[in-house]
């Protein structure tokens, strides 16, 4: 099983950068995708999940600018990233589960992107 994150990079504040995560090994249409991020001494948070129905979700402070989609021809996530801002800064995660009745099946991670957001 992988997870192939790609598309982070340097972006100036309100700038914007779109993330990809391919998936292989593994029945992509079945997963629960979800981009996770760690920065620099804190813990690593959800950013925005997306079912294999396509039912989104998202963390507060990223509603409005961050938008979560799938392709499930191209077993790819993405995460695109508007309206960007230096506590943006960190590495972005690409995370899979497969849940059924609530258990959690198998859960893999991909190796992670950094995206840092400075003038």
């Amino acid at each position: 099983v992988q997870l192939q994150a790609s598309g982070g990079g340097l972006v100036q504040p309100g700038g914007s950068l779109r993330l990809a995560c391919t998936a292989s090994g593994i029945t992509f249409s079945r997963f629960l995708m979800g981009w996770y991020r760690q920065a620099p001494g804190k813990q690593r948070e959800l950013v925005a999940s997306i079912t294999s129905g396509g039912t989104t979700d998202y963390a507060e402070s990223m509603k409005g600018r961050f938008t979560i989609s799938r392709d499930n021809a191209e077993n790819t996530v993405y995460l695109q990233m508007n309206s960007l801002k230096p506590e943006d800064t960190a590495v972005y995660y690409c995370n899979g589960k497969r849940v059924l009745a609530s258990v959690t099946l198998a859960d893999y991670w991909g190796q992670g992107t950094q995206v840092t957001v400075s003038s």
